[in-house]
């Protein structure tokens, strides 16, 4: 008989009542296997009403299966935020290390799209002054009343923008962007503002937060308002 057939035959012979056996010798042996009585079902003989100890048993393991869930639940969530942290700190790094307006707005590009998801990315920045810059937008103030509105209140804001909004901060790939979040960049004034843009129409909704925005945009007016002023000496 092979080694495998011999185990059947075994597995055959260790009956119910060899359990039974084995646990009467063996009084403590749920004490030294606790995780069996959690999925366990001992109904308790009381007709047709259910015993209150049966009651309580099965409420205390589906709250022990609710509670498993909620772990792993904030477990994912914790994985995510680490994720988001590694994500933001080195774009923060990029922009701290970026010597020119152009260096900001490559590093923009590089985490917001290879990180983040966006699709397209527009800086505008507010001066008087010329600059040499490249990969941005340049303009007076009082030039940009077509998107007045979305600095208006200082706060990020995210969904779908209008037509001439979407033209003005995306130029060529407006027709692709259908929907965008814009930060207005604030120094003491509102000196520009960053949009990324999506072409998912359900990426940015107005619903969602944005505390993680509103951040990049804090980080980000420091070092543009720090770059122009070391231009303009």
């Amino acid at each position: 008989m092979s080694q495998g057939e011999n185990t059947k035959v075994q597995a055959a012979e260790f009956n119910e009542n060899d359990v039974a056996d084995y646990l009467a010798k063996n009084p403590d042996f749920f004490m030294r296997h606790k995780p069996l009585l959690e999925v366990m079902s001992v109904p308790h003989e009381t007709g047709r009403a259910v015993s209150l100890i049966e009651r309580q048993t099965s409420l205390l393991r589906d709250r022990n299966q609710k509670l498993t869930i909620h772990l792993s639940d904030l477990i994912d969530i914790a994985r995510h935020n680490d994720s988001q942290f590694e994500k933001t700190k080195r774009m923060v790094l990029a922009l701290l290390d970026s010597a020119t307006l152009d260096d900001v707005a490559v590093a923009l590009e590089e985490s917001l799209c290879r990180d983040f998801y966006g699709d397209e990315t527009s800086l505008v920045l507010f001066s008087d002054n010329p600059l040499n810059v490249n990969n941005l937008k340049i303009l007076p103030r009082d030039t940009a009343g077509v998107i007045e509105p979305l600095m208006k209140t200082n706060m990020p804001t995210c969904g779908q923008l209008s037509l001439i909004e979407n033209r003005f901060l995306f130029e060529d790939e407006a027709v692709k962007v259908q929907s965008a979040a814009v930060i207005p960049l604030v120094k003491g004034e509102t000196i520009g503002l960053l949009a990324i843009g999506s072409y998912d129409p359900y990426y940015f909704q107005s619903s969602q937060g944005t505390l993680f925005l509103s951040y990049v945009g804090e980080v980000l007016s420091r070092v543009t308002s720090r770059i122009v002023h070391e231009e303009q000496v």
